[in-house]
């Protein structure tokens, strides 16, 4: 039966192409927001005195 190795599982192919898609999508999305609010470098955060009382 070489018919066997030619058969396909949709399911398994249209999972494939859905997670394809939404990494796409996640991509896109992720770019757009790049470019709204650009990712500066990470700054160290200036050690403050303690206050007074």
């Amino acid at each position: 039966m070489s018919q066997d190795e030619k058969l396909i599982d949709l399911n398994a192919e249209r999972a494939k192409r859905i997670h394809d898609l939404n990494d796409k999508r996640l991509n896109e999305v992720r770019q757009a927001f790049e470019q709204a609010m650009p990712l500066g470098k990470a700054r160290k955060k200036p050690k403050n005195k303690p206050k007074k009382r």
